[in-house]
C-alpha cells in the first residue's frame, strides 16, 4: 500500500459521521445496507449521507451495488485489512510480538509456521 492511499483512508475515517457510517456497515457485514436504512439508522439527511458515502467510496473503504431501485453499500473489509496491515507491518521491529489479530491471522495464513512463532514470542518473558 502506498502512503497516499493510507492517508486517504485514515482521513475518510477521521470524521465522526463517516466513522459512524463505516462502523454501521461493518456491523451489517458483507451484504451491507441500502442508503435509506443507513440514513434511518443514523438519522442522517439523504444529501449529507450521499456526500459521506461518496467520500468513503473514493477512499476505497466502501463498495456499492445497485439492486433494482436501491443502492446497497458495504464495508470493503479487504481495504481495511490492507490498511491495518500497512499500519502494523513493522510493529515491534518486525518481530510479530504484538501484531493485531487481523495482521497475525494474515501472516499465519501466508506462512503456517508464523502462528507458532507468534505464540512462542508471546510466551517469552
Amino acid at each position: 500500500m502506498k502512503i497516499e492511499a493510507a492517508v486517504d483512508r485514515l482521513a475518510a475515517l477521521a470524521q465522526e459521521t463517516r466513522l459512524r457510517i463505516y462502523r454501521l456497515l461493518v456491523e451489517a457485514g458483507p451484504e451491507g445496507l441500502n442508503a435509506g436504512a443507513i440514513a434511518a439508522a443514523l438519522d442522517i439527511a439523504p444529501a449529507t449521507l450521499s456526500f459521506h458515502l461518496a467520500h468513503l467510496s473514493r477512499s476505497g473503504l466502501v463498495t456499492s451495488r445497485q439492486e433494482s431501485r436501491f443502492i446497497f453499500y458495504a464495508a470493503n473489509f479487504a481495504a481495511m485489512d490492507e490498511l491495518i496491515a500497512y499500519l502494523t507491518e513493522n510493529c515491534c521491529q518486525g518481530q510479530a510480538v504484538c501484531w493485531p489479530r487481523a495482521t497475525a491471522a494474515v501472516a499465519a495464513a501466508a506462512a503456517p509456521d508464523a502462528a507458532g512463532l507468534i505464540q512462542s514470542r508471546k510466551e517469552t518473558p
